[in-house]
């Protein structure tokens, strides 16, 4: 954990789990986390991660990692991969194997049969259409379908020839038996098995029906003694059903469920199948674009898991809004890489400067970082051609300017203090380079009869290394891309999301790994990148984030 990271945050379910315990309700808990392997999961994942993860290990309890796969035309292979190594990577272990609720078809088989032998499920044939109609509104009660009073013996029949495909895809359904007139729409007759042909990813073609995910989900929590079944608020009317069902069969566990608020990030959006069309419109390079809000994107830019833990510790759970800006997942990750990130120097925009007097100057040893000796150190090389920014100049600076001007003075981080004499233009007037003098005498140490005040960095031309910087910003314009009904979210994509430089790099970071992150002294916090990098060869870094917030005063 991060030397940043604090105590835990005190909230309404940890409340609920510390009760739980000392009454003797439970002697443990256990947990779960149930994603369905449809998708890459996504920063709000990542704080239901942090949750039920989090709780379990902090009470030592269990959590299981158990995939809803029951909508099979939808999910894959890869995205249950993806989904094992996001949870490791966030560095949570879950219980024993990975779990599936295609584990349990049988038994949800079986359960299905208990519930119509006991009268309280029936198979419908209505259209979807006749279902719709049957169903009612919020405001008007449904009407009981003319399936409904089948007798048990013809319902069972139906239900085994269901499972063994003598009817088409959607043409009949197994339907809880409840209340058609209930003010919660969730508690009319819902559906819990439906007939569909599609490859299953565990199953193959075993199945041609599968169970809804409301009553897949409380049984499979019963079938792993779950304690306590944490959802977010959108489940809070299915918790009714959740418990109906449960009531229904009798099982010996009957987990609590529990919602809580989702994470809704500014200038990002967080639904499924509009991460996948950015992917599918090649609005972005993939899941793993470090513009996404994906774990996996996530990773690429440069997050820590450390500094994504914090996040969530620092948003908190409650049932109130979560609706959290950007900014503060950005301080999150900052304060994580400000302890751990070793600084070295860089250059995106290089302006070239020829030191007149370069003859003796010398290089200098500066450390990775001024809290941690143990980071180690490298030697800063000078030379008589330098790279400064090109924004670390200017002919005409504006008022509190404390960096390079016609005749002006800066200290070289690490290294002398230099004057600009000359400045170099090119044919249409632009500067292309600077021609400067050293103060030998101030290496190390202060000039003495005056006082200078800017400090800018440098690389020596001669020792820098050439590399692709790919400078990462906000994916969207606007605070909440889809919340405009009438606009499509893409219309809000940032064009300056991503800008590609060719920049420059101090030697001692040629070798460095993919997923090694650096503080480019001025500049931000960047990371090798885990798919492109070539150590020793090509170099490519991403801005994971700036050294300061300065998104809110940019924009218009």
């Amino acid at each position: 954990m991060s030397s940043n990271a604090q105590a835990p945050v005190s909230h309404f379910i940890r409340n609920i789990v510390e009760a739980d315990l000392a009454s003797g309700k439970h002697r443990s808990i256990v947990t779960r986390f149930p994603p369905e392997p449809n998708g890459y999961l996504h920063v709000g994942h990542a704080k239901s991660i942090c949750l039920n993860f989090g709780l379990a290990l902090e009470y030592g309890g269990k959590c299981n990692l158990r995939f809803d796969d029951t909508n099979p035309e939808k999910e894959s292979e890869e995205y249950a991969r993806s989904i094992q190594e996001d949870v490791r990577w966030l560095g949570f272990r879950w219980d024993g194997e990975v779990r599936w609720a295609s584990d349990y078809f049988g038994t949800l088989y079986d359960f299905a049969v208990k519930l119509i032998e006991k009268g309280l499920a029936y198979v419908d044939d209505l259209t979807p259409e006749q279902m719709r109609e049957y169903r009612g509104t919020l405001t008007e009660p449904g009407r009981n379908s003319p399936s409904r009073d089948r007798p048990i013996a013809e319902n069972l029949d139906l239900f085994a020839r269901m499972k063994n495909g003598e009817f088409p895809d959607g043409s009949l359904v197994l339907r809880a038996k409840i209340d058609m007139a209930s003010a919660n729409i969730n508690l009319r007759d819902p559906v819990l098995y439906r007939i569909k042909r599609a490859h299953h990813i565990r199953t193959g073609d075993r199945w041609c029906i599968y169970p809804m995910y409301d009553y897949t989900h409380c049984i499979s929590d019963a079938l792993e003694n779950i304690t306590h079944s944490l959802c977010t608020l959108e489940f809070e009317d299915h918790r009714p059903l959740y418990d109906w069902v449960l009531d229904r069969l009798a099982l010996s566990c009957h987990p609590q469920q529990i919602e809580f608020s989702r994470l809704e990030l500014h200038y990002t959006i967080t639904s499924k199948r509009k991460l996948l069309q950015l992917v599918t419109e090649k609005r972005v390079s993939g899941w793993d674009d470090p513009r996404m809000p994906t774990i996996t994107g996530m990773r690429r830019r440069g997050y820590t898991p450390e500094g994504i833990r914090e996040f969530a510790r620092r948003i908190g759970v409650s049932k109130s809004e979560n609706v959290v800006d950007m900014a503060v997942l950005e301080s999150a990750i900052r304060d994580d890489l400000e302890a751990r990130a070793p600084r070295v120097m860089a250059i995106i925009n290089p302006l070239k400067v020829t030191v007149t007097n370069a003859g003796g100057a010398q290089s200098r040893e500066a450390g990775f970082h001024p809290n941690h000796p143990e980071f180690g150190s490298r030697v800063v090389p000078f030379s008589s051609e330098l790279f400064i920014e090109m924004d670390d100049f200017a002919e005409a600076p504006p008022a509190g300017w404390q960096r390079l001007t016609p005749g002006g003075e800066v200290r070289l981080r690490y290294s002398y203090v230099m004057r600009c004499d000359e400045v170099v233009k090119g044919a249409a007037g632009e500067v292309i380079e600077l021609r400067c003098s050293i103060d030998h005498n101030t290496l190390g140490k202060n000039p003495e009869g005056r006082k200078v005040k800017g400090v800018i960095h440098f690389l020596s031309r001669e020792h820098a290394l050439p590399a692709e910087i790919r400078l990462y910003d906000r994916l969207f314009t606007v605070p909440e891309p889809d919340a405009d009904k009438e606009r499509s979210f893409l219309e809000f994509i940032n064009p300056a999301s991503l800008t590609v430089v060719q920049g420059w790099v101090e030697a001692c970071v040629k070798d460095a790994a993919p997923e090694t992150r650096y503080q480019f002294e001025r500049l931000g916090y960047f990371c090798t990148d885990r798919r492109d990098h070539q150590p020793g060869k090509k170099l490519v870094f991403n801005r994971t984030v700036t050294l300061k917030d300065s998104w809110a005063k940019e924009q218009p």
